[in-house]
């Protein structure tokens, strides 16, 4: 990599870190370039340059979060255990909101205000990454691998009970009487919801067999 394209990469991160925090903090409406540019240290015209508008900030931002949400299970083929799968994707979800719910509340802002900004990629890009994941959980059930379970309710299972930790936290910290998330608590809630839903597929959890 030439240092113009590391440069580059380094200012294009910076900007989206500022962003996240700005649209987390104010939301779409509330946040501006120039305050996104001040956060990031650079100057507004820098921001224009590489996104154009708010809009497409925002929309960058939100494809980042859905794509980062899903990256363990991106890899997944029918030729793997679907137990060792499911249990590192519900653990990296959970961990990604107990270490980051900002960008979960981000996201479900922008889909419960009807997904105006990211209806394009739920659509064009999540949508088919959705069919291809099903696909690999339909042969893991014809190859018996695990038990009849209708796959694309399995997927929105876990996206839900691992970013509750986030988008409710609020809620979660008061009713526990807790002020942030520790390792035990993501080692405690990743047991329980793994034995939930893996043993719902007719799977025995990794940590149940150690």
């Amino acid at each position: 990599m030439s240092k113009r394209q590391a440069n580059r990469e380094e200012v294009f991160s910076r900007i989206l870190g500022a962003a996240e925090i700005e649209f987390g903090l104010k939301g779409f409406g509330g946040a501006s370039l120039q305050h996104i540019a001040e956060r990031a240290g650079l100057p507004k015209p820098n921001i224009v340059y590489y996104f154009h508008s708010k809009a497409n900030l925002y929309k960058q931002v939100l494809n980042n979060i859905a794509d980062s949400w899903n990256d363990l299970f991106d890899k997944a083929t029918a030729e793997d255990d679907p137990a060792v799968v499911l249990d590192g994707f519900i653990r990296t979800k959970l961990r990604q909101s107990f270490e980051n719910g900002r960008s979960s509340r981000i996201f479900a802002q922008e889909v419960i205000q009807g997904a105006q900004y990211i209806g394009g990629y739920l659509k064009e890009d999540l949508r088919p990454w959705l069919q291809s994941r099903v696909g690999v959980i339909e042969q893991w059930i014809e190859s018996g691998k695990m038990r009849k379970v209708e796959p694309t309710t399995l997927i929105f299972m876990i996206w839900s009970t691992t970013q509750h930790y986030a988008d409710f936290e609020a809620q979660i910290f008061a009713l526990t009487g807790k002020e942030q998330y520790e390792e035990s608590d993501l080692e405690r809630v990743g047991n329980t919801l793994s034995e939930i839903i893996l043993c719902g597929c007719g799977l025995t959890p990794p940590h149940s067999q150690t």
